[in-house]
């Protein structure tokens, strides 16, 4: 079990442990100490996205590296998916990310990238952890890391993302809308469609340090599909605020999730002949996607919530397709993680070699409706033990049974329950889903 670190590193609230700068400064130290343990003079690059504590913790973290010995190289704001591949590019030992991706600016949260771009496993986190828990060990003035600036390293990245994007086909004749959320992409993600010839109409780009995602970006894509319909664009892309998301609305207004965009991904290369063995979900991938995959004999395997979990199935499979509906998308022969601009990219790339529109592309999905629900839990609140949970669980299902699904999962990185139902009728997910909901909030 770990303390610390949920499914996509340590979220939480700046100023309440453990998004606090004496622990930040513990838990880069910790960190260093473990790379120290098989490399000699480890470098760490650290990225940050346009929340105002993005400040305080860069400095936390780079005082906890260089305390242990680890020369530390600052990148700036940065998406996260930037971080990890300029970490792989640049031969480091580490890529660290300072952020809370979609969550609003009073949180914040650090993540960590291997050597190779990808995120870590629970047991290397397990042992920065048990390394947490232990006094730190200071090294002398001789042997403190340095630390320096890579002033282009936003300009590497957009290189990299155009990189992606088949080198016969161009963004000519589209225009498309641009949302950043205010977050770390605001200078990347438009540069990058434009670049590739785009007429680019950019919103949620003018980050002040607290309204990253705040009625923009993936979270909130009415503001995308009003400026896509207001502007007469093409297409529009709204990232989260570390940009490894993605959610994209077409001309017609009608917005597109990520398990419609995997399915997009994978019928694109069947249509070129290209293998696809097989494709990554999640617990909670629509179960239309699955059955649409199943009809083009594509098999669907379901990991864990978190793109990191979709991410260990890919590779323990040889497979290089996966996502999830809140838009994370891993195409790994693309890129080592997930990556809203990358993925955005190789939709538009199935869109102009078709010739056909996203929703035509689409017309073999129509997603069963879900029921999503979460319920806040009080401090020290045990939902599992909730009298009268498992038979109302029980009934649930005998009722979905064959109509449906019913997932109820914590969060892990807020105190919620995640109740999840999907069926055929609406009516019934919704009133399934309510029925769980009410009983955990008696808890």
């Amino acid at each position: 079990m770990r303390k610390y670190f949920g499914t996509d590193g340590i979220r939480g609230t700046v100023g309440e442990p453990p998004i606090t700068p004496d622990f930040i400064l513990r838990l880069a130290h910790s960190v260093g100490r473990v790379l120290k343990a098989t490399v000699a003079r480890p470098t760490v690059l650290i990225g940050k996205d346009t929340r105002i504590s993005g400040y305080m913790l860069e400095s936390a973290l780079e005082s906890g590296f260089n305390s242990a010995g680890v020369d530390v190289v600052l990148l700036g704001p940065l998406p996260t998916p930037g971080v990890a591949y300029l970490t792989r590019a640049q031969r480091a030992d580490l890529g660290v990310v300072i952020s809370a991706s979609h969550n609003p600016f009073a949180d914040n949260g650090i993540k960590f990238f291997s050597e190779g771009g990808t995120k870590l496993p629970d047991a290397w986190e397990a042992e920065v952890e048990a390394v947490l828990a232990q006094d730190p060990v200071w090294v002398n003035s001789a042997r403190l890391g340095r630390s320096r600036r890579l002033d282009d390293a936003a300009g590497r990245y957009i290189e990299f993302c155009k990189s992606t994007f088949a080198n016969d086909l161009s963004l000519k004749g589209l225009k498309v809308v641009v949302d950043a959320a205010h977050g770390a992409a605001y200078q990347i993600a438009p540069k990058v469609f434009h670049e590739l010839g785009a007429d680019v109409v950019a919103i949620g780009c003018q980050p002040d340090g607290l309204n990253i995602n705040h009625q923009v970006g993936a979270t909130h894509p009415e503001a995308l599909r009003a400026a896509v319909l207001a502007h007469g664009a093409d297409i529009g892309v709204a990232l989260d605020g570390d940009a490894d998301r993605l959610q994209l609305v077409d001309g017609q207004g009608r917005l597109y999730n990520g398990d419609e965009l995997l399915y997009l991904l994978a019928d694109e290369r069947l249509r070129r002949a290209e293998s696809v063995p097989g494709v990554v979900g999640t617990l909670m991938t629509n179960m239309a996607v699955e059955l649409a995959l199943a009809a083009r004999g594509v098999p669907m395997v379901r990991a864990r919530v978190g793109d990191r979990y979709v991410l260990e199935d890919l590779v323990q499979r040889g497979w290089v397709l996966g996502g999830e509906g809140s838009g994370h998308l891993l195409v790994l022969d693309r890129h080592t993680t997930g990556d809203g601009i990358v993925s955005a990219l190789q939709v538009m790339q199935a869109l102009r070699r078709s010739g056909r529109a996203l929703a035509e592309l689409l017309e073999p999905v129509t997603l069963f409706p879900q029921s999503l629900i979460n319920v806040r839990l009080r401090p020290g609140q045990d939902w599992e033990a909730q009298p009268g949970l498992a038979e109302a669980r029980a009934a649930v299902e005998a009722e979905l049974a064959g109509r449906g699904r019913l997932l109820i999962r914590p969060s892990g990185t807020e105190p919620l329950v995640r109740i999840m139902v999907e069926a055929q009728d609406a009516a019934l997910a919704e009133r399934s889903a309510g029925c769980i909901a009410d009983l955990l909030g008696r808890g």
